[in-house]
């Protein structure tokens, strides 16, 4: 919960890749920490791997598309260094967090946070913590996230105009807080919520939306009426209908 909801989908996802909202810096870097336990990378990495994705979703330049295989789009692309160096010799998408401090440091220390967690794990409770909370946690979230990288560009629905192959999944979406709804998102990157339906559970978004309501959370980006209407497949009566 604090690495994959928090960590990842609420921070590293809607926050800092999308802007989706603004949280206070202590607070924002509370929750960027625990992504940085999920050991997806330091979040400048993370981040720009992201935006990168976005500007050239599913063509020959995305990072992580099924056009490429299922198993490439799930996992292999990690695997292939020279691949992602190839495509993104310098990561100039994210000069907005080159230039805080904090991101240069977790940047600059990355490993160690991962080891140090390791070694709290071990002390706290000996091998079975280090093996469930290091170890099975991290691969669990990390399936997690890689299924809104491939399982929701092949299956699902499109309710969305989006010229791509993003699909809305309810059982991914369950699985990672909200992020299956990715036809949802990828139609409004911007959105801090990605299930736009009243019976589309996220998670991510009743978070966020507590966090509004107490004053923490600030400039909530959510889709108008007339922007949905923009990217529908059908006709707004046809929806309504």
């Amino acid at each position: 919960m604090l690495t994959g909801l928090v960590g990842i989908t609420l921070t590293y996802h809607r926050l800092l890749a999308h802007k989706s909202l603004r949280l206070p810096k202590w607070l924002e870097y509370t929750c960027v920490y625990f992504g940085v336990l999920a050991a997806q990378r330091d979040p400048i990495f993370w981040v720009s791997m992201h935006r990168y994705h976005h500007q050239y979703v599913d063509s020959n330049k995305d990072t992580h598309s099924p056009i490429n295989g299922f198993w490439f789009s799930h996992m292999g692309w990690l695997f292939d260094s020279g691949y992602i160096l190839e495509k993104y010799k310098e990561r100039k998408n994210v000069e907005d967090l080159k230039k805080q401090a904090f991101y240069m440091f977790i940047r600059k220390t990355y490993m160690w946070h991962i080891i140090g967690c390791g070694g709290l794990l071990y002390a706290w409770g000996g091998f079975p913590f280090l093996v469930w909370g290091l170890g099975v946690r991290t691969i669990w979230v990390y399936h997690l996230t890689f299924l809104v990288n491939s399982a929701c560009h092949i299956w699902g629905n499109q309710v969305w105009n989006t010229g791509d192959l993003s699909k809305n999944n309810w059982w991914v979406a369950v699985l990672t807080f909200g992020e299956g709804w990715h036809n949802n998102h990828h139609a409004f990157e911007y959105s801090a919520r990605h299930g736009l339906e009243w019976w589309q559970i996220d998670v991510s978004w009743y978070i966020i939306r507590f966090l509004e309501l107490v004053g923490l959370a600030t400039n909530v980006k959510v889709p108008t009426d007339a922007q949905k209407l923009k990217k529908a497949n059908f006709s707004f009566d046809n929806k309504l209908k």
